[in-house]
């Protein structure tokens, strides 16, 4: 492998695990959680990917009560970053979380233009893409980048190949409990109780602007995990690149060994890779969660014309 052409940079809702970090060669921008009205601080800590804190610790904290709410990167760590890259003699190429749900990419662009300010240095080779998807998704989506600069794109290639690429990423997941869901703003109170009391589990996705959506809902977790297989039987491209599967869990990888399962025996080539849902997701979803998240079509195509015409409106 020839040295690459550019400095790759994402942040912990990837949910890579160091070991992968250190073996890929690329920088990590940490979010962080607090719960917020203990004295002592509650249960709060780094998402360092689950290097000071097992993924079991972590969400028995949850499980008996724990409510963490998370914070992105701040501005100084942000410049700290750029300054560091800007005296590199390689560009550099930030895939940062979702905008959808998250001010990540905008605390990132604000912090880039400042630095670019004070060094005098408009045309610094930093470029900063939204992946308008998180976790399992990103996951995925940040393996193939690292193959893809490995196989020797440049940061401008880099920047083109993510900005297409990230709409081809199909996901599905799985909540296990809705006051997770509604603790984060995304169902209401009473659906929650109605939810929980019939064991009904959402199925969402990322929308093309990187927001949540529902997309169904099953009864029972047994059920929940079939359709994820169906939606992968019926969405995935049947080509070589397209049969791998990122599989994530919040602290039940006996069910994602299960989903691996269920995939395998409709689709004997896939390939899967199992990864832990990260401290910075796992605050919002809670212990439970399961996605599924593979290559497939291009999503924009699949849109709607309400949705096609909404998005134009907010991108004007």
């Amino acid at each position: 492998m020839a040295d690459p052409k550019f400095y790759l940079m994402t942040d912990s809702p990837c949910d890579f695990s160091q070991q992968m970090v250190d073996d890929a060669n690329i920088g990590m921008l940490h979010f962080t959680y607090t719960e917020a009205g203990k004295e002592d601080g509650g249960f709060h800590g780094v998402d360092d990917l689950f290097v000071s804190r097992s993924a079991h610790e972590f969400y028995e904290a949850i499980r008996h009560g724990a409510t963490p709410m998370t914070s992105q990167p701040s501005q100084m760590e942000f410049e700290r970053a750029f300054r560091e890259r800007a005296d590199a003699d390689l560009p550099t190429v930030y895939l940062a979380f979702d905008s959808g749900i998250s001010g990540c990419y905008e605390g990132a662009c604000t912090a880039l233009a400042r630095v670019k300010e004070e060094l005098g240095r408009p045309d610094l080779p930093i470029h900063i893409v939204d992946c308008k998807i998180g976790s399992t998704s990103q996951y995925l989506f940040i393996v193939e980048a690292i193959r893809q600069r490995d196989k020797g794109l440049t940061a401008e290639e880099m920047v083109k190949w993510a900005e297409e690429a990230r709409y081809f990423v199909q996901t599905i997941f799985m909540v296990d409990d809705l006051d997770a869901l509604h603790r984060g703003g995304r169902v209401s109170k009473s659906v929650a109780v109605v939810g929980g009391a019939l064991d009904v589990k959402p199925l969402l996705t990322f929308d093309l602007d990187g927001a949540l959506s529902v997309i169904g809902v099953t009864r029972g977790r047994k059920k929940g995990m079939k359709k994820m297989a169906s939606f992968y039987e019926k969405t995935h491209n049947t080509d070589m690149f397209s049969s791998v599967v990122a599989i994530g869990n919040a602290d039940c990888p006996r069910d994602a060994e299960r989903l691996a399962d269920m995939i395998h025996k409709t689709d004997e080539t896939a390939i899967t890779m199992i990864s832990t849902i990260g401290p910075t997701i796992g605050c919002h979803v809670g212990p439970g969660m399961i996605s599924c998240c593979f290559w497939g079509p291009d999503r924009r195509k699949g849109a709607s014309v309400s949705d096609r015409i909404a998005r134009n409106v907010r991108n004007q």
